[in-house]
Parts: structure tokens; C-alpha cells; sequence
């Protein structure tokens, strides 16, 4: 994701444009272009997961254009073209670490079910309570007592069942790009007020142990950079996400 393209009103995937805007936004959004660091969570069973297979999931992804008020409007082709270039780089880097996986669009078996979908959505909002409360983000739950303690549920084991996998490998991305009337109001505020305020480029990732549904090890990290529309680009967000895996 990154704050200095303009956007243009297209079905097909767009390029980075070059104008005027960029050069001066440059220095402007420096500050805020610096990636957050990861930090991990995990629970003591996902320390070496060496001959395990992963099963990976359907990327949860959604790219959107930042209007010129503040909204985000997810836009249909570069979501698809995202998810596309999510999914290459999620294999990409699994076979870079040597882990032995399966892609769930492998086998006609479970895809596009509900109870498949049912998962990926589950994983979003059980993705997002621990960003809250395994980060700091709110006070942490006084029912985990300082664990790390999360599941999807048991329905999860029919995936391991219908793949022969130990694990599922859960990721969602969320990404956004300012409009040509956003970036020239970022320009006045900016100017006027030393304030930009862009898209932003953010993910997180879960294993989930197939046998129980827990969720073993997880990971997010938010940015002002990248660009999940292009190839190599979502190769370095999924390498950035799954750097710590444990294999």
C-alpha cells in the first residue's frame, strides 16, 4: 500500500502515476511511511513446526480507494488482482522456508463452500479481537490470565481431514490508496497544518492447528508503503507477515 499513487478510474490494475503531487507528497509522507514492527504471538506447540503441512487458506483481501472525504470505497479489480498476487507470494514464501503445503483452491473439494467461507470470516474477527487485545491496543482479557488462547472452533478439523493437513495458514490484508482529490487536500493540510493523512497497507496472519481449531501462532503489521496491486510487491507484504513463522 502506499500513499503517493494516483489513482484512475479503471477495471484494469493501474500503475504508479507519476505527477507533480508525488515529488512534493515525498518528503511530506516519510514519517508516516515507516512499518510498524511485527511481534508475534504464539502458544509453547508452535515452536518447530519442521514436516507439518499447511494447508493455505483463500486470502481475506480488500483493496480500496481513500476519497477526499475520509471513506475508504473498496474497489472490485484491484481487490481480485490483490488476492491474485497475495496468493502467489503466500506460496512463494512457504516453499522459500521449506515448508511442505497445499493451496485449499487445489482440491474442488471445499472451494468457495460455506463452511469454508464461514472460517475465513470467523478468522477476521477473531484476527482482529487479538490485534486488540494482544497488543496493547485495549487491556488484555482477564479470562486469558497472561495466555495466548485462541481458536476457531473445531469445525476447522474438516479441513485437515479433507487435505491430510496438520495446519491452516489464515491471512487477511487490507489496503488502500488516496484519491487525486485526497492527495491534493493532504497537499493544503499538509502545508497548512504539517498533517497528511493517506492510505495505509495493513495484515495479519494466524496458523491454526487443524486437530483442535487453536490458533498457534499469529502475526500482524501495519505500513504506509507497498502496493498489494502489484506482483512482487505483495511478495514482500507475505514475506514481511510470515518472516517468523516457525519452520
Amino acid at each position: 500500500m502506499a500513499m503517493l499513487p494516483v489513482s484512475k478510474p479503471s477495471t484494469s490494475v493501474p500503475g504508479r502515476t507519476r505527477s507533480w503531487f508525488a515529488v512534493l507528497l515525498l518528503g511530506l509522507f516519510l514519517s508516516a511511511c515507516a512499518q510498524m514492527p511485527a511481534s508475534v504471538r504464539s502458544d509453547p506447540s508452535a515452536q518447530s513446526l519442521h514436516g507439518a503441512k499447511v494447508l493455505i487458506m483463500q486470502p481475506d483481501v480488500e483493496v480500496s480507494e481513500l476519497t477526499v472525504g475520509g471513506l475508504l470505497e473498496p474497489n472490485a479489480a484491484w481487490t481480485a488482482a490483490a488476492e491474485i498476487n497475495i496468493d502467489r507470494g503466500l506460496e512463494r514464501v512457504l516453499a522459500d522456508l521449506g515448508a511442505n503445503w497445499v493451496h485449499i483452491n487445489r482440491n474442488g473439494k471445499l472451494i468457495r463452500s460455506r463452511k469454508v467461507s464461514q472460517l475465513v470470516k470467523l478468522h477476521r474477527i477473531v484476527g482482529t479481537s487479538i490485534r486488540l487485545y494482544e497488543y496493547g491496543r485495549l487491556p488484555p482479557l482477564p479470562s486469558k490470565k497472561g495466555r495466548f488462547e485462541w481458536t476457531l472452533g473445531r469445525d476447522a478439523a474438516v479441513l485437515g481431514q479433507a487435505y491430510k493437513a496438520d495446519y491452516a495458514l489464515f491471512v487477511h490484508f487490507r489496503d488502500s490508496f488516496s484519491s487525486d482529490a485526497r492527495i491534493a487536500l493532504n497537499v493544503v493540510t499538509s502545508i497548512l497544518f504539517q498533517q497528511a493523512h493517506g492510505g495505509q497497507q495493513s495484515g495479519f496472519a494466524s496458523l491454526v492447528d487443524l486437530r483442535s481449531g487453536r490458533i498457534v501462532w499469529f502475526n500482524e503489521f501495519r505500513r504506509g508503503s507497498g502496493d498489494l496491486r502489484e506482483a512482487e510487491a505483495a511478495v514482500d507484504a507475505s514475506r514481511v507477515l510470515l518472516a517468523a513463522l516457525p519452520f
